[in-house]
């Protein structure tokens, strides 16, 4: 599928990576799918815990990759539902751990590895890449593939 959209950012340290998941994560809403992928130590649990400051998640509730444990469920103005697939080796294992029952619970999904299994995700989502440039920086690039994600690239600094 094609991407409507889609917007590139060079980010230099850890803390502006997480600003521009703080950014995207204001725009988001409810129902929203938000598929992350990039190598290991790219910076996506970075990303996500700045998208989590966007949505409101308060301070107590540390955002961690849910790599082990495969899902966490943070409260912010929305719930948001955030997965880890990098420990998973099939498309069964992610029907077994509920994901189709998260994305029809009225919050934000985010996932960690979604590149793994490309076949289950939702055509209509936000998708975020980040690439590894060097010790510090990182390429981030996102793109919608419905024109209702449009708001993600409004308000992007």
């Amino acid at each position: 599928m094609q991407s409507l959209v889609t917007q590139r950012c060079l980010t230099v340290r850890t803390e502006e990576t997480r600003a521009l998941g703080a950014c995207l994560g204001r725009q988001a809403r409810a129902g929203d799918i938000v598929a992350c992928r990039g190598a290991l130590g790219a910076g996506k649990t970075t990303f996500v815990q700045g998208f989590a400051q966007g949505l409101e998640v308060g301070e107590d509730d540390y955002v961690r990759s849910p790599t082990f444990a495969l899902v966490h469920a943070y409260h912010g103005r929305t719930p948001l539902y955030h997965f880890d697939f990098y420990r998973l080796s099939s498309c069964a294992e992610v029907q077994d751990i509920g994901f189709e029952e998260y994305l029809e619970a009225g919050g934000v999904v985010m996932i960690e590895w979604a590149d793994k299994f490309p076949e289950i995700l939702p055509p209509i989502r936000l998708e975020v890449s980040l690439r590894i440039v060097d010790t510090d920086r990182r390429w981030l690039q996102w793109m919608a593939y419905d024109a209702s994600y449009g708001r993600y690239f409004l308000h992007a600094d």
